[in-house]
């Protein structure tokens, strides 16, 4: 199956594509850079504000992975009129399967980025295609990357009412890989993380595993859609659900080793080998772009 995929330079984008690689699929990427094709990756240059190049990379593909978003800060850009215009060129071309990765609360809580979410879901529902939504919970990395963006501070603003249910990019392409294999759902589907963890508990995780020391100052977060994070409109109880805690990612446990142990178990955290862009495999820890591999003096 050819499978389209948007927002592939992104952080989910880049496990999703191993994966589907990986589960025997043809993979078109759609960037807004020109990129060489890679491996089996045939890469095209588009851009889904302007729909410019957007008609010839739906052209022949069997399902697309809608993952683009116009982030917290875009207005809706992407999340809106991209995906009417992707959807219009897709419908055009043919009738592929399209998966669009929205977030968990969107229904409940359409607020701020969520309330865009919400209308690209719409857009998804009603376009005439096939269709699945894969709602989500934050992943660790964007947590992870949100965080080193305080470290320089002297304390942490931590609002310790904010419920969080963190998941891993790398288990939520598998899922959102074997969607695409099992073709269409024609429903919305959650998918979070194991555990639900308070904002002090987080922060504090992740200040240990960093080896920093900043006080925790309590706050308390303003705006609509941190009291819908606070009244748990944000949480999934769906299964299944990923299995790598937050702990697990920052501060991966040490294997045990035994007669029988799995080959694709005894290659250590830090080798290439494990690292998503070569093997989306979900037992990876800190595989990402948050990650930086030791180098040699």
């Amino acid at each position: 199956m050819r499978i389209l995929v948007t927002g592939a330079t992104g952080t989910l984008g880049g496990a999703l594509i191993p994966a589907l690689l990986k589960a025997g699929h043809e993979v078109r990427a759609l960037s807004r850079t020109k990129r060489e094709d890679r491996g089996n990756v045939e890469w095209m240059w588009g851009d889904l504000i302007s729909g410019k190049g957007v008609e010839e990379a739906v052209r022949d593909v069997d399902a697309i992975a809608h993952l683009a978003t116009s982030g917290r800060k875009g207005r809706g850009a992407v999340d809106v009129p991209g995906t009417r215009a992707l959807l219009l060129l897709a419908r055009e071309a043919g009738r592929p399967h399209v998966l669009l990765t929205s977030m968990v609360g969107a229904d409940r809580a359409a607020h701020g980025h969520l309330r865009h979410k919400l209308e690209a879901e719409r857009l998804v529902t009603e376009c005439g295609l096939d269709w699945t939504i894969l709602r989500l919970t934050p992943f660790h990395q964007w947590l992870h990357q949100r965080l080193r963006g305080f470290a320089s501070l002297p304390a942490l603003p931590v609002d310790r009412s904010l419920p969080w249910q963190p998941v891993h990019t790398g288990e939520v392409a598998a899922r959102a890989a074997a969607l695409l294999s099992a073709g269409p759902e024609g429903r919305e589907i959650e998918f979070g993380g194991p555990e639900v963890i308070d904002t002090e508990t987080l922060v504090k995780t992740w200040l240990r595993a960093q080896g920093l020391r900043r006080p925790c100052v309590p706050v308390r977060y303003p705006g609509r859609l941190y009291a819908a994070q606070r009244a748990g409109l944000l949480l999934t109880d769906a299964l299944p659900q990923g299995v790598i805690t937050w702990h697990d990612y920052l501060l991966p446990p040490e294997p045990i080793l035994s007669d029988d142990f799995a080959s694709e178990h005894t290659a250590s955290p830090t080798s290439p080998a494990t690292q998503p862009e070569q093997d989306p495999d979900l037992r990876v820890y800190g595989g990402d772009e948050g990650y930086e591999r030791p180098t040699r003096s």
